[in-house]
């Protein structure tokens, strides 16, 4: 059977914990696959959840153990809309897209990576919106891409 795609949502919140981004990234995975994404796109999926939890966990919550990364993703006219909160202050400034190369050959630390992915495999990607709760990125991805 498949769900109806007129609108339907998931949502998670868990413990800022490194290693909790692989329970978002099946949650996703399971939920796209549901909904009727390819695999390909199933992979976008996974991976902007995935950065965006680790960026929330390290960069938003500082590491604080007891601090939560919330994950809501609703499906609606053919999107899934993806949001991930944290309870921090939000993205000074946005990193520079990343030298690849220069990272590679360990030339460059690899920051701005999570972001840069982001922004690649994301068909629309809003960074700091600040919530009463903390700093929200809102990324779209359409069921056909």
């Amino acid at each position: 059977m498949r769900p109806s795609l007129n609108n339907n949502t998931v949502e998670i919140v868990m413990d800022s914990k490194y290693g909790y981004e692989r329970v978002a990234m099946a949650c996703v995975a399971s939920f796209g696959k549901m909904l009727g994404f390819s695999d390909e796109r199933i992979e976008d999926l996974k991976t902007v959840v995935a950065e965006a939890a680790i960026n929330a966990i390290q960069h938003g919550n500082k590491d604080h153990p007891d601090a939560t990364v919330a994950i809501s993703m609703n499906f609606k006219d053919g999107a899934l809309h993806i949001s991930v909160t944290d309870n921090g202050g939000g993205i000074k400034e946005l990193p520079s897209n990343p030298d690849i190369d220069r990272i590679v050959e360990r030339l460059d630390p690899p920051t701005g990576f999570g972001t840069f992915l982001i922004k690649q495999l994301a068909d629309e990607v809003e960074f700091n919106e600040m919530t009463d709760g903390g700093h929200r990125v809102k990324m779209t991805i359409r069921l056909q891409a």
